[in-house]
């Protein structure tokens, strides 16, 4: 039996921190973190239980299970399995994740020099976008050279920017804003949504399963604990970022009051705290992480949608960067602002999906679970979506009086109420099935 050393283990854990470490984590902490002000450390909590727990707890699953998506799913069915695997592919595709990369690297390396019109932002997309196809199309060695070199560059770019968010804040923490007054921790969960990292970790857990067994372990219960230990290990990395990004925003609405995104508040901390070769330098370091980033999804979603459907990889990642590139030059803004209800709709089903998966020797047919409440799941998701969207014209009235509906939470009551149901009937029917 192969089991891994200690810094097998550390480099396991490295490789997953990189994976997840993206364009969403860097921009959404520092605007929570803003609009937090005095509640920065419920909100912050709240956070990382989406941003941080539920990735890890993905991971697991699937380490579990030992595969990708479609082992997850199994107990849906084929079908159902297959339709919300295209979603989560298609959300961390060309629709918001793919796009955001070219934003947030235009808006944080360009934008301060050129400003944020639409003629820069289109000749940098389509150069972003082209590199992205070259090295797609042509993978070799150079992804791996190129990842080598910017995760090291990038962790001491962020350590830099954490310890100087403690030890040099631009000033004192700021006010609270209204959307955090009420319940800062559960608007900080929602806002974890944004990182997409639990959506992430349905298409990464599978790649960490196999660089365990690519080490040469075989048993199942190491694959399991190992990826528990590389996770752990990610969580701990991501939890340090987030928290001093908060920081950052918590203590920039001196300088940063008006910023409308993420971005806007970093470069703006970046500037005021090391001038024009600090953000240069950030800037620099940034498009290479999410050029790397756009390049990974990219041909996850090739390899993904070739093996689905009649076409070529080729021609799917042609198609998907394309796409990438017209909502890309819809602007950070817009792009946030759009993939928050979906996000809001497609994450419920995310999370039960995990939490029955990890939950699944409690359940003599996972059929007779999975079914009923991930179906609950996906109507009151929907219509929290909808919500979230503005289009409560569409919305019945019994769904906008649930608990938590107005905090785009709705789902998680009917939803708890069909697990309790469908766990009776579960027991019920199997203990005939037994006696028969």
């Amino acid at each position: 039996m192969i089991r891994l050393k200690g810094q097998d283990l550390l480099a396991l854990g490295f490789m997953t921190f990189a994976l997840f470490l993206g364009a969403g984590n860097l921009i959404f902490p520092p605007s929570a973190g803003l609009a937090a002000g005095q509640s920065i450390w419920p909100a912050a909590a709240g956070f990382l239980l989406t941003g941080v727990g539920l990735p890890l707890l993905t991971v697991v699953a699937l380490a579990r299970v030992g595969g990708g998506m479609d082992r997850l799913t199994a107990p849906l069915g084929r079908g159902a399995g297959t339709l919300l695997a295209v979603a989560v592919y298609l959300a961390i595709g060309p629709l918001f994740a793919t796009p955001r990369t070219a934003v947030v690297s235009f808006e944080m390396g360009v934008a301060p020099f050129t400003g944020n019109s639409a003629m820069p932002l289109l000749v940098y997309t389509a150069l972003f976008f082209a590199a992205t196809l070259f090295l797609v199309l042509n993978p070799g060695k150079l992804v791996n050279r190129v990842g080598k070199f910017i995760t090291p560059v990038l962790l001491a770019a962020l350590l830099v920017l954490g310890g100087a968010a403690f030890f040099a804040p631009a000033g004192d923490i700021g006010v609270t804003a209204e959307s955090y007054r009420s319940d800062p921790m559960l608007k900080g969960f929602l806002e974890g949504y944004l990182t997409m990292d639990t959506l992430g970790a349905l298409v990464f857990g599978i790649v960490i399963a196999t660089a365990i067994r690519d080490r040469g372990v075989s048993e199942p219960a190491l694959i399991t604990r190992y990826s528990m230990i590389a996770g752990a290990i990610a969580a701990i990395g991501l939890s340090l970022v987030y928290l001093a990004l908060f920081y950052l925003g918590a203590t920039s609405q001196g300088i940063a009051g008006d910023a409308q995104n993420g971005v806007q508040i970093l470069t703006t901390y970046v500037q005021h705290t090391f001038g024009v070769a600090g953000s240069l330098l950030l800037a620099v370091v940034i498009t290479l992480a999410c050029l790397t980033t756009a390049v990974g999804l990219t041909a996850a979603c090739g390899e993904f949608f070739s093996s689905l459907l009649p076409v070529s990889y080729r021609t799917v990642v042609i198609v998907f960067t394309l796409f990438s590139l017209l909502v890309a030059n819809q602007g950070l803004t817009q792009l946030i602002s759009v993939s928050v209800p979906v996000l809001v709709g497609l994450y419920p089903l995310a999370i039960m999906l995990v939490a029955l998966s990890l939950l699944d020797r409690c359940w003599i047919s996972p059929s007779r679970m999975f079914v009923p409440v991930m179906a609950v799941t996906l109507v009151f998701g929907v219509a929290d979506g909808l919500s979230a969207a503005g289009f409560t014209n569409l919305v019945p009235s019994f769904f906008k009086g649930l608990p938590l509906a107005a905090q785009s939470m709705g789902w998680l009551v009917p939803v708890l109420v069909t697990l309790v149901i469908a766990f009776v009937a579960d027991r019920l029917i199997g203990t005939r099935r037994i006696a028969t």
